[in-house]
């Protein structure tokens, strides 16, 4: 169970991250559009979790490889947005999100 601390911070960022990618996807990943769908944040605010949508799917994995890289300049990017109301940072983890391809195949598993 979050605590409401822990729902406000990971409300703010994952529109913040949103922001962010959506800015940044063009010069950055390939130009493929990228969604924030969830953000989990861990008790002590150390660790954010971002479960991320990306669209065309052809080459998700290389996208999410540059993602992982870039998470540096993320982090960065991300502190100058939200460093006035969170005292620390916390370290990304950035996952692809395949609730929606897990949601078609039962969908398809359904009409059959």
């Amino acid at each position: 169970m979050e605590s409401t601390r822990q729902q406000k911070i990971s409300r703010l960022l994952q529109k913040e991250l949103a922001d962010i990618f959506q800015k940044e996807s063009r010069t950055m990943f390939m130009g493929k559009m990228i969604s924030v769908t969830t953000v989990r944040v861990t008790p002590d605010l150390g660790m954010a979790k971002s479960y991320l949508s990306i669209f065309p799917a052809e080459g998700i994995r290389e996208v999410l490889k540059e993602i992982r890289i870039a998470n540096p300049k993320i982090r960065f990017l991300l502190g100058r947005r939200v460093g006035k109301q969170i005292r620390v940072i916390p370290q990304l983890e950035f996952y692809i999100d395949d609730s929606l391809d897990y949601i078609e195949k039962i969908d398809d598993l359904l009409k059959s």
